[in-house]
């Protein structure tokens, strides 16, 4: 029991070292961003565009916010203004999509897989669905009502003060993974030493299977969505090196966990802002088994179609 705590640990140390260098400086460089005209430049360029989405241009705030931050920074914008159901709603459905890009990507990049193509399916689904919902649902006219929270923006005077809350909020998002990841490690070990996790694994067959993937990308899959591409990096990344993980079903899994990884906290947490969550849930769902079972099809028709070209030309050379 010993050594497979000591294992854990030591796994789970150094998964956090590997993220805390990707997490720490991103945090800190946004955070500090928040008090310069940087982001403000930035909401006042996309505000015009927010009409696509049948947005008024105050949503240009939350949406910045919450693709720079999280979507605890973007609900927080979304309180300050007063916006309609189906605003709140879209602009719900956009952030569950595509927030907290620049960490999330960069951390996902660390199993293999482009942060850049990363980032694009999530602006792309997130921009789908905003143009989506505006044109198919005409309800949500009336004013949302946004329950006990409210928004206090803090306030800061000089550059020593904002480099301050800069570090002091990354190092505490270093310390919050830590407090995940290296527990999580240390069960991990225990489930994967004692053989609960090639059980779990072999129940879960079915599902993967359905989405093109074999059944040793199951702990990834399970890791995105109950916790996150951020901290649920430290199990996929553990899942590539330990269960043999292919590149392509690694692709196939983070191509599934952006349209939907942590589906229950992202969906639980617009529950205050009074607006269906349900169809929030079902939406990211059933797209990413579409795009995932879309992707893989495509995958497969191409290394067939290649597969095909290469024995040809065998074939011919041979003659």
């Amino acid at each position: 029991m010993y050594g497979i705590l000591q294992r854990g640990l030591q796994q789970g140390l150094q998964v956090t070292w590997t993220l805390g260098k990707v997490i720490f400086p991103i945090t800190l460089l946004i955070t500090i961003l928040q008090y310069t005209p940087v982001l403000p430049w930035i909401i006042k360029q996309i505000s015009p565009v927010m009409g696509l989405f049948g947005l008024s241009g105050e949503a240009a705030v939350p949406l910045v916010l919450g693709n720079a931050l999280n979507l605890y920074a973007g609900i927080a914008a979304i309180v300050s203004f007063d916006f309609s159901v189906k605003e709140v709603f879209i602009m719900a459905m956009m952030l569950s999509f595509s927030h907290n890009l620049f960490i999330e990507s960069t951390v996902a990049s660390r199993v293999g897989v482009s942060a850049w193509l990363i980032g694009g399916i999530r602006i792309t689904l997130a921009i789908v669905a905003g143009v989506a919902i505006n044109l198919l649902w005409d309800g949500g006219a009336e004013q949302a009502q946004y329950g006990l929270i409210s928004s206090q923006p803090e306030t800061l005077n000089g550059w020593s003060e904002i480099g301050l809350l800069g570090v002091q909020t990354a190092l505490i998002a270093v310390v919050q993974l830590a407090l995940i990841v290296i527990p999580l490690m240390i069960i991990m070990q225990f489930l994967r030493e004692k053989g609960w996790l090639t059980k779990f694994s072999n129940g879960l067959a079915p599902f993967t299977k359905l989405l093109g993937m074999e059944k040793n990308t199951s702990m990834t899959l399970v890791a995105g969505l109950t916790i996150g591409l951020a901290y649920g990096a430290g199990l996929m990344i553990q899942a590539v090196k330990e269960d043999n993980v292919s590149k392509r079903d690694m692709y196939l899994a983070l191509i599934f966990l952006v349209s939907c990884h942590a589906v229950v906290e992202d969906t639980l947490i617009f529950i205050p802002l009074g607006i269906p969550v349900w169809p929030l849930l079902a939406i990211r769902l059933i797209t990413a088994i579409l795009l995932t079972m879309a992707v893989s099809l495509l995958w497969k028709r191409t290394d067939h179609e290649r597969r095909k070209e290469t024995s040809n030309e065998n074939s011919y050379n041979t003659f």
